[in-house]
């Protein structure tokens, strides 16, 4: 039986990410010709898609014009329906007479490319991650984090040599001391912890006005997820944790996270933040969460459609996290 939240954004589609081709030379020269399959577009993170309420991401030939500004080899994302998809990023490209990204919490801001429709536009995945279907979410997604990654990685940890993109985006290898380096994933622990009819939200400073969202952290090495929870909620506000169990997890990239949903019973109740961790913590009940969710609270906006977070939040309001 699949877990509530194996459907969750980023997650969930079925995409079979044909690893057996990574390291065919022979079959991924043949694939980047063949004129079924396409390409998925990335602009400093941000996917290229079309479309007003159900948005698309643009899926484009390999062959199109607008590559020739790619930043690298075309990384082999899966097998689509209608053929092999890749992904290419054009953050070399300057939309110089463009609104630039704000580089706030969200960036409302849209470009396009003049070798493509006004109706094809750069926008930021945060902000229409919902508004995809679960096949464009998981391929967004896992494009923006493998680029974030390649981006941060691109020198050998072992002697400091520029490493080269090898596995059709999916290692990178050193030509001096021949260390290979794999996609990294961060795994950090978001929990929804209770005590009684309540569950312990915070906020982070630089959120926006009225967001709280359950505490979350990385877990550390020579940690289980179990034992960061309880780390971490008494790092941040004092509370102890009891039991906890996992519920699911969701792929996260911004940058490169992978979000660990766990429950945990909190063993006491009185919150003393730490202000070098979060802003602040408080304590909501069930019939104040049910108001946040109907957009009636007067001061605390529901966490974000998409995220994690909403789904933990509206299954224990269903009382259904089992």
């Amino acid at each position: 039986m699949m877990n509530k939240l194996e459907s969750i954004t980023f997650g969930g589609s079925g995409l079979d990410r044909v690893a057996e081709l990574r390291n065919d030379a022979d079959a991924l020269a043949a694939a980047h010709k063949d004129k079924a399959n396409f390409a998925i577009v990335l602009w400093r993170g941000k996917p290229l898609i079309s479309g007003d309420e159900d948005l698309k991401l643009v899926k484009l030939p390999l062959s199109h014009a607008v590559f020739e500004q790619a930043n690298s080899e075309p990384i082999l994302l899966g097998q689509d329906d209608n053929g092999l998809c890749f992904a290419l990023d054009i953050s070399n490209w300057d939309p110089a007479d463009q609104e630039s990204p704000d580089g706030g919490f969200l960036d409302f801001t849209e470009q396009t490319h003049p070798a493509l429709p006004a109706t094809h536009r750069f926008c930021e995945l945060r902000m229409i991650m919902t508004r995809l279907s679960a096949r464009d979410a998981e391929l967004a997604g896992t494009a923006k984090a493998l680029f974030s990654w390649h981006r941060s990685h691109q020198y050998c940890a072992a002697c400091g040599t520029k490493s080269i993109m090898s596995m059709a985006g999916w290692q990178r290898g050193c030509p001096d001391c021949g260390t290979q380096h794999f996609p990294r994933t961060d795994p950090v622990v978001i929990m929804l912890i209770t005590h009684g009819n309540r569950v312990l939200l915070g906020r982070s400073p630089g959120w926006p006005e009225g967001m709280y969202s359950l505490l979350a952290g990385f877990v550390e090495p020579g940690e289980t997820p179990e034992a960061a929870v309880r780390r971490e909620v008494f790092e941040e506000a004092q509370i102890r944790v009891g039991a906890v169990r996992y519920l699911g997890s969701q792929p996260w990239a911004f940058p490169t996270s992978l979000m660990i949903g766990c429950a945990g019973e909190a063993l006491n109740d009185e919150i003393v933040i730490d202000p070098k961790e979060i802003e602040d913590a408080l304590w909501v009940s069930r019939e104040e969460m049910m108001q946040i969710f109907a957009g009636q609270h007067p001061s605390i906006k529901a966490a974000r459609k998409g995220a994690i977070a909403y789904h933990l939040l509206r299954n224990w309001l269903a009382d259904c996290t089992d």
